[in-house]
């Protein structure tokens, strides 16, 4: 069945109190939800439709874009330095969140990313964000902690190639030179004056872009046009 009217936001509070009246947890979870299941199958992506356009402005040899659809998305709040959180953390996910400033961390498809000293956002493929969900919310009950399922708020590109820095370069401050902007490293930034997330993925220049949705088809229409003058013959 398809899902009718408009998500709302909720708040669901972990732990019931010791003495069994009220509540009284310190973790939070924020998620979408609407009254009646969803076809998947009639989901629409950010850039749906944009297959061919993303695939005519690639150039082969040069740079190449593509959209990463529906990729799970949360974000975590929570103060990583009080005793025994990294390792709850680490239980629930698999893996160590990355503790150095815009850095990232990886185990197989799910990747960490720094965003701020005490929030980070995990990426996931789709689907997979509600199993995070609940690990990160049995671990840390006792935390103050806010888990948000953020899916719905950004979409991924990818850009990749040899060209793929110069493109970014016309439009990022960020100095992005292989020597400052190291693989596995992220930041939050502007593109074309639109806000982004950007991180590179590894050696071979490939680069993923993190837009809102609502300016994903601006940010994707700025890397065409910054695309274009490598479909030019030299």
């Amino acid at each position: 069945m398809v899902g009718h009217g408009l998500a709302t936001s909720s708040m669901h509070r972990w732990n019931q109190g010791p003495s069994g009246s009220g509540w009284s947890s310190r973790c939070f979870l924020i998620r979408r939800e609407s009254g009646q299941m969803v076809d998947l199958t009639l989901r629409r992506s950010a850039l749906s439709g944009w297959e061919q356009k993303l695939s005519v402005a690639s150039v082969e040899g040069a740079v190449y874009l593509r959209e990463i659809p529906f990729l799970g998305m949360v974000n975590l709040r929570v103060d990583l330095s009080a005793r025994g959180v990294a390792r709850e953390i680490e239980d629930a996910i698999g893996f160590a969140l990355p503790k150095q400033p815009n850095t990232v961390t990886a185990r197989l498809t799910t990747r960490a990313l720094w965003l701020g000293p005490d929030e980070w956002l995990i990426v996931a493929p789709d689907g997979e964000q509600q199993a995070i969900i609940g690990k990160l919310a049995l671990q840390l009950a006792d935390r103050h902690a806010a888990i948000t399922d953020v899916s719905a708020n950004r979409t991924t590109l990818e850009l990749r190639g040899p060209k793929s820095q110069e493109v970014l370069q016309k439009g990022c401050l960020l100095d992005l030179h292989p020597s400052k902007f190291l693989t596995g490293h992220c930041a939050g930034t502007n593109l074309a004056r639109n806000q982004v997330i950007l991180e590179k993925t590894d050696d071979s220049a490939t680069w993923r872009i993190y837009p809102r949705w609502s300016f994903a088809n601006y940010v994707a229409d700025w890397l065409i046009d910054a695309m274009m003058e490598y479909r030019s013959p030299l």
